[in-house]
């Protein structure tokens, strides 16, 4: 980690303290600030780097083959717009691979450069983890330049300025314009998405920025699906009589977008239809519930977090996304935790006692997998029938 270029340099990650990584820029040109976090997964990358939970971070791939299967038109998590809502940048020990799949129509980098993601490719990243994980997620500037043109002190002082996800609701940017229906399922071997059957239950998401395949869970236990904005009101939401209502996951700080998204969730919470949460959802509705939520370290980034179901007595193997996390000593009365993860004991889910009310930290959705937590959305089917 030096300040001093290599010949041939075309992508750096410059981090507020002056440390700068150099390699081979890769996808767009130009460059981007960010939160660096490193994420774990061996697979699923476009499905990374188009969820809307990443928006404002610049992602690290612990995994050194990345690309091998190339990227589709079908594997995108985020519903609309590009990487201003979503992952700004991506960091690779390798520079990706070709691609060697059927289902592939792009290789990464040139997707990448279309959606607009800076690169950077040829860097220790076992290196970068490492100090992620002693001194936390640091703020960087990405820069992918062919020429190899840097002004670093210049990058430096943009990374340095950059005023964090604390205190930052970027949800109100991620989350849709206006109300739509989504009708497709979730994808079957060799048989691609799913069709919905007849519909049993009307559920209303309320969009903070929702990935794709929440979507497809739900139509896939038989829900009809409407999205609505993240500042829509309880009463909106509620005069769409809906069978049950889930708050999605999304990007940023949940005290932030919860300044007016927490009343509403109070006010879902007092109707006694059921909720579900998701990640930001989760968070949002913990402070609904009288919990605190808070900034932590490194956060959890990947598809290998084990995580036990207090209600069940077993242990899933997860997807999770997210720098902030619920107190589990704030938890009030009537609120029990359900889920907790098994790598540093924090919370990872909760429900009410007394109402049909419950959310989980991770991903129960993730695509391409693990599916172990699948089975909470017919845990949600099931409240709304019982709700019936």
């Amino acid at each position: 980690m030096s300040r001093d270029l290599l010949p041939g340099v075309t992508g750096v990650l410059v981090l507020a303290d002056g440390t700068v990584l150099q390699g081979t820029g890769v996808g767009a040109v130009g460059e981007a600030v960010g939160e660096v976090c490193f994420n774990t997964a061996m697979t699923g990358y476009q499905e990374i780097l188009t969820d809307p939970s990443y928006m404002a971070q610049i992602v690290a791939f612990t995994f050194p083959h990345i690309g091998n299967v190339g990227t589709n038109v079908e594997d995108i998590e985020q519903m609309s717009g590009s990487a201003e809502t979503a992952a700004r940048g991506a960091i690779f020990r390798d520079v990706p691979t070709p691609p060697a799949n059927w289902r592939a129509d792009s290789d990464l980098p040139t997707w990448m450069s279309r959606r607009g993601v800076v690169g950077l490719a040829g860097v220790d990243t076992r290196a970068l983890t490492r100090v992620i994980r002693e001194t936390g997620m640091p703020h960087a500037m990405i820069a992918h330049d062919p020429e190899g043109r840097f002004d670093l002190e210049a990058l430096t002082a943009k990374a340095k300025a950059w005023s964090g996800l604390v205190g930052l609701d970027l949800a109100k940017d991620a989350s849709c314009l206006q109300p739509f229906t989504y009708d497709e399922g979730l994808w079957d071997w060799n048989g691609g998405y799913a069709k919905p059957g007849q519909p049993k239950y009307e559920v209303v998401v309320v969009d903070y920025g929702v990935k794709r395949n929440i979507l497809r869970a739900l139509t896939s236990v038989g829900a009809h699906v409407t999205v609505v904005p993240a500042k829509t009101t309880a009463e909106e939401i509620l005069a769409r009589n809906p069978d049950g209502v889930l708050l999605s996951n999304g990007p940023g700080d949940p005290a932030a977008t919860g300044e007016y998204a927490v009343p509403e969730i109070r006010k879902l919470v007092d109707s006694g239809k059921p909720v579900f949460g998701i990640c930001l959802g989760h968070q949002m509705l913990s402070l609904a519930l009288g919990a605190k939520t808070m900034k932590m370290e490194q956060g959890h980034h990947g598809a290998n977090h084990p995580v036990k179901d207090l209600t069940t007595g077993k242990v899933e193997i997860v997807s999770m996304n997210h720098g902030f996390t619920v107190d589990r000593d704030s938890l009030p009365e009537p609120v029990v935790e359900t889920h907790v993860s098994l790598f540093d004991g924090t919370n990872a889910g909760l429900a009410l006692k007394d109402r049909p009310v419950f959310s989980v930290q991770h991903h129960p959705e993730a695509s391409p997998g693990p599916t172990d937590s699948l089975y909470l959305f017919e845990r949600f089917a099931s409240l709304m029938d019982q709700a019936k």
